[in-house]
């Protein structure tokens, strides 16, 4: 029985199929409405969804739901369910007046916030910007209290439906979207765009309504309450102010390589956003699937009286994010050429730009591990309350990023590359820094262990190289052709063949995290 203190594994298997699917349907979304509306049209649109995005990435999904979790699961440890549910229910009251102010001034200040983010707009496309962006501002609202119940379910060890939750804004945008659209303009045209609005806030309700349910089960039962002056609301604000200031500093690093893209031309910044969103997807699927299972275990581990286990845990958990990412990493280094083209190369992406954006992908795969494990790591500090150490690491981060930028586009001519490369190698440190910080407060983070496993992953991912090599090499002269059907075929086999054979090299190496993944397996299959 799990007892809130374990790594629930089988839960990461599930969490990573569910982001799958999240992402596959997020694909989905983006590719219909491109299709249906086309590049202009959907800019006015990703012009307007940008500033409730924004506030999403800094505040509801980041530093809201890591620092509530915290301080959720350290409550409910010491002070029993009652205590957590009542700062729940406080929580929960204060998000929905805080962010229902806050989507009230992004309504009335939309013009200005427009006008900022997008000054080259004609007046027309500006005015219809600011009509978009008005409607989709309650989006915030309903993320925040999303990212809330999320926090709250994952402490209570129920993941399946937080899991579920992105994809459900996923199809509450997709359908609310397309119906809206049709119905105020039959044709599509600009018009339209207004039903994609409508339907983001039909999606972002979805996210946040579908959890509802599981949490009823868990036991809670919502009682308004304005009693704000809290020990636990209290910890929780300050615990977010280190985390928005992080997560500001990885927005300020986007910005950084966007704006020395346009010295490589308008087209690597292309380059760089369709390689660093396949990039995330892996790090996505496995890298925030062990960070969810992992934060809520360590939190209570922390306010326990005895704290033994949380270096062991929290080294397991690393040490299974370089086991699923690796490969992964491998892999996209491998196959980016073929993936890439097989996904963008259509109409006005042409082979230059496939090549181009493979080369950007490799070098954004180099720190793919690092990436992962900071997802894992990061939380931690929170749990310890070490809360600025993430933050000042972070912004160590920025300043590095800016000097190699500087130096591999304008002193060593890697152009769009170096800036990859560059992202990759702050990840790297990023995250040697944070591991080597805390090392002291853990106490036992089972380094030999998480060395060895390391070791015997790299050696695993040599036969997957060579599978996927094999197939590419060998595969198109076999097949006779170079279709569509055939590119997808020698995709599909290459991703099959190598993750057979890492993972047999993994059996064989006696990777623990290989055995772990094969219980499940086998108790699946005498379920059956």
């Amino acid at each position: 029985m799990n007892d809130g203190k374990k790594l629930n594994t089988r839960a990461s298997a599930l969490i990573a199929a569910a982001v799958m699917l999240s992402r596959v349907l997020g694909l989905v979304r983006e590719v219909l409405f491109n299709a249906i509306f086309g590049t202009a049209s959907m800019g006015l649109f990703l012009i307007a969804f940008r500033l409730p995005n924004l506030l999403r990435d800094l505040f509801a999904e980041g530093a809201l739901s890591t620092a509530f979790i915290t301080v959720f699961s350290q409550k409910l440890e010491k002070e029993g369910s009652a205590a957590a549910w009542a700062l729940a229910s406080k929580m929960l009251t204060l998000a929905t007046v805080f962010m229902s102010a806050v989507s009230l001034l992004g309504i009335i200040f939309a013009a200005p916030l427009v006008n900022l983010l997008a000054p080259g707009f004609d007046p027309q496309d500006a005015a219809f910007t600011i009509f978009l962006t008005r409607i989709m501002y309650p989006f915030i609202l309903m993320v925040s209290l999303a990212a809330l119940v999320m926090g709250i379910l994952n402490s209570r060890q129920v993941f399946t439906a937080p899991a579920l939750a992105s994809s459900f804004f996923n199809i509450g945008s997709i359908a609310g979207g397309v119906f809206f659209g049709w119905i105020i303009d039959p044709s599509f045209g600009l018009k339209a765009l207004t039903g994609l609005a409508i339907g983001t806030l039909i999606g972002g309700f979805l996210q946040f309504a579908m959890q509802l349910p599981s949490l009823h089960r868990a036991g809670f039962r919502f009682l308004p309450d304005f009693r704000w002056n809290d020990s636990g609301i209290k910890r929780t604000l300050i615990l977010m102010v280190p985390s928005v200031i992080a997560a500001s500093a990885v927005q300020v690093n986007v910005l950084v390589n966007s704006r020395f893209a346009s010295y490589a031309g308008a087209e690597a910044v292309t380059w760089l956003n369709s390689a660093f969103r396949l990039m995330q997807l892996p790090l996505g699927v496995f890298g925030v699937a062990v960070a969810t299972i992992t934060l809520p275990v360590v939190s209570r581990i922390a306010a326990d009286t005895d704290t033994s286990r949380f270096g062991p845990t929290l080294g397991r958990a690393m040490r299974l994010a370089v086991f699923l990412t690796l490969p992964s990493a491998v892999g996209l280094w491998i196959i980016a050429e073929p993936v890439i083209g097989l996904i963008y190369e259509h109409g006005h992406f042409v082979k230059n730009d496939t090549l181009q954006t493979a080369f950007a992908l490799q070098y954004y795969a180099i720190g793919l591990v690092a990436y992962s494990c900071i997802k894992v790591l990061s939380p931690a500090f929170y749990a310890i309350n070490r809360k600025w150490t993430p933050m000042l690491v972070s912004f160590g981060s920025v300043v590095l990023n800016l000097l190699l930028n500087y130096i591999f586009m304008f002193r060593l001519d890697l152009g769009h590359r170096g800036l990859a490369l560059s992202t990759s190698i702050c990840a790297i440190l990023n995250f040697t820094t944070l591991y080597f910080l805390m090392l002291s407060p853990a106490k036992n983070l089972e380094s030999g262990k998480f060395l060895g496993t390391l070791i015997r992953c790299l050696a695993a991912t040599i036969p997957l190289a060579l599978a996927c090599h094999a197939v590419l090499t060998f595969g198109t002269s076999f097949f006779k052709g170079t279709g569509l059907a055939i590119q997808i075929a020698l995709v599909l086999i290459s991703i099959i063949a190598g993750s057979a054979a890492y993972f047999l090299s993994c059996l064989l190496l006696r990777v623990d995290e290989t055995s772990a993944a094969m219980g499940i397996i086998r108790r699946k299959i005498l379920k059956k």
